[in-house]
């Protein structure tokens, strides 16, 4: 039985990574904004579910909540953060205000919760930490700057992560998902894989695999694919 802290659980991939992981047996940490999301989602399971209402927008509140978590279970094994936000600014481009909580939920939330958790595992010499990316953040395409930024800054940032503490125990682990049906990716019109599918998958992927992990090996070769096509011809295309 594992200890798991799932960051942004009231929807989407981090609900669905809570409810799989409970079914399995572990003790689940679910914590998001939403508090009655949270409260439905215990109900499902309520000897493995721990709900605790966290704004990421909040850092300075993560080491006393980290340390609140691990004495009510007894330990902490991994931490997934699956918060980010994606607001839709096709009305306002440049809107500083959308770009801004994308910063602060997709990359300032996560650094204040993934370094808590790196800092605990690596003391303890293990410890697994995942990190939900996005293939927007392979390349910067014209529709969202920011987003794919922001993306690219997470890939970035556990990649370097990696580097500093494998070597001491710490498995640190990559996710890049592509279009998932949630909250956050309606009114898009592409095909998208549903939530529940794409936790299992991760679930899956990260038992095996670890580091880098597309969700099927066709968004992989893709995305290589894309990463290497020179800059001029990039921009011409209507992605």
């Amino acid at each position: 039985m594992e200890k798991i802290v799932i960051v942004g659980a009231s929807s989407g991939i981090g609900a669905d990574l809570a409810r799989i992981l409970a079914k399995e047996g572990h003790k689940v940490a679910a914590l998001a904004r939403r508090f009655d999301r949270l409260e439905e989602l215990r109900s499902e399971y309520p000897n493995n579910i721990f709900i605790y209402e966290h704004d990421v927008l909040q850092p300075e509140t993560v080491p006393d909540l980290m340390l609140q978590i691990g004495k009510d279970m007894d330990g902490i094994d991994t931490l997934i953060y699956s918060s980010g936000v994606m607001p839709d600014v096709s009305k306002d481009p440049y809107g500083f205000a959308n770009d801004k909580a994308m910063v602060d939920v997709n990359i300032t939330g996560a650094i204040a919760w993934i370094n808590e958790a790196a800092k605990r595992f690596e003391a303890a010499g293990r410890g697994t930490i995942v990190g939900i990316g996005s293939v927007a953040g392979v390349r910067g395409r014209g529709a969202q700057p920011v987003y794919n930024a922001s993306k690219g800054f997470l890939h970035i940032y556990l990649e370097s992560l990696r580097n500093r503490i494998a070597k001491k125990g710490v498995k640190v682990t990559t996710v890049k998902p592509g279009p998932v049906d949630t909250e956050m990716t309606k009114g898009l019109s592409m095909p998208m894989m549903m939530p529940s599918r794409t936790a299992a998958e991760i679930i899956a992927k990260n038992r095996h695999c670890g580091n880098e992990i597309y969700l099927s090996f066709k968004l992989k070769v893709i995305f290589f694919i894309l990463r290497n096509i020179p800059s001029f011809l990039f921009r011409r295309l209507k992605i």
